[in-house]
């Protein structure tokens, strides 16, 4: 696929008893790489841009496809993605690689996973940097119940966790639509006096019944700008066609039991940190960061405006950039 000529060649780990895919790029000699951990519906092409210029300004950078992911192995048991196997993968992917500390970048789930470095692999991790996703203290109750609860049966997490792998079928038959979906800038948001109900716009909580979205889902009738080229859009379709979406997802099924096994862990992150927050995102909005400096003692909070979800796609040269800058900044 032409669009897969912006990635470096791609290469294979024996890591935590699977074989991963990733891509490496940049002065194999930096003391300080930077790992970057894509979130879902995504892939290591979700780096693309941010591999081109962190590697071009000195910066190695190594993008793996994550665990059920792309070229990375997809094991069946549901309980093999919970967030003590995706930390360990990236340290064993350090161990390949002869790395001893690094800089782990996530957006998305991935967010969750580079914020849970410091907790459990301290010595491997030099600093964490979030991309949307929060780092919060341990929720107060199972995070599924807490979720349910707020949002009801249609809320996407709750049906995630579905053992039928309901949703998993329809993203898997209308793999097209999903990224045409999901792929897209938000339009402005309109007086609250005028949000509509339903449909394209709507609220948060209407929105967050992906599957159902991605059933009735018609570009033809979606107004907003789509993030990728036709070459681009064609990575994601080609990939998920092949793997599906079941790996990624079964990463939501463990978040119950992600909440049990983390009761003993200390939730505060020791290393520098930085958050970058997205104006536009609905699901992970800059507020959902307040507060963090409770548990990330060396924070830097940055705003990316006019930017949704997928901020390293929408906003790539500012993403790139802060990147970039607080790096040499932090780490020389």
């Amino acid at each position: 696929m032409p669009a897969l000529t912006q990635m470096p060649p791609l290469q294979f780990a024996a890591t935590n008893g699977i074989r991963m895919g990733f891509y490496d790029a940049g002065p194999t000699d930096d003391p300080w790489p930077m790992v970057l951990c894509h979130g879902w519906p995504e892939l290591a092409f979700s780096w693309r841009h941010q591999i081109k210029a962190l590697s071009d300004a000195g910066i190695r950078v190594i993008a793996p496809d994550q665990r059920g992911y792309g070229a990375t192995d997809r094991p069946d048991a549901v309980e093999a993605y919970d967030i003590e196997q995706l930390t360990a993968d990236l340290v064993g992917l350090l161990d390949h690689l002869g790395i001893e500390r690094a800089i782990f970048v996530g957006h998305d789930w991935g967010g969750f996973v580079v914020w849970q470095m410091p907790l459990r692999h301290r010595a491997r991790v030099a600093g964490v940097v979030g991309i949307n996703t929060p780092h919060t203290p341990r929720p107060p109750a199972d995070p599924i119940a807490l979720l349910r609860h707020r949002y009801g049966e249609q809320m996407y997490i709750i049906q995630f966790q579905d053992a039928g792998h309901g949703p998993d079928a329809v993203f898997g038959s209308r793999v097209q639509a999903t990224f045409e979906a999901f792929m897209r800038k938000p339009l402005p948001r309109p007086p609250a006096a005028e949000a509509p109900t339903a449909g394209v716009g709507a609220s948060p909580k209407t929105n967050l019944a992906f599957p159902q979205m991605v059933a009735a889902y018609d570009a033809a009738k979606d107004p907003r700008p789509s993030i990728l080229t036709p070459e681009e859009m064609q990575v994601f379709v080609d990939t998920f066609t092949r793997t599906g979406f079941t790996g990624g997802i079964n990463w939501y099924r463990n978040m119950s039991r992600n909440w049990r096994r983390s009761a003993d862990i200390d939730h505060t992150v020791h290393v520098p940190a930085l958050m970058i927050m997205a104006e536009n995102d609905a699901v992970l909005p800059p507020s959902a960061c307040d507060g963090m400096e409770a548990i990330i003692p060396d924070l830097e909070k940055y705003l990316v405006h006019d930017s949704g979800h997928w901020t390293q796609q929408e906003q790539p040269e500012e993403v790139s950039a802060k990147l970039i800058e607080w790096r040499r900044r932090r780490f020389g």
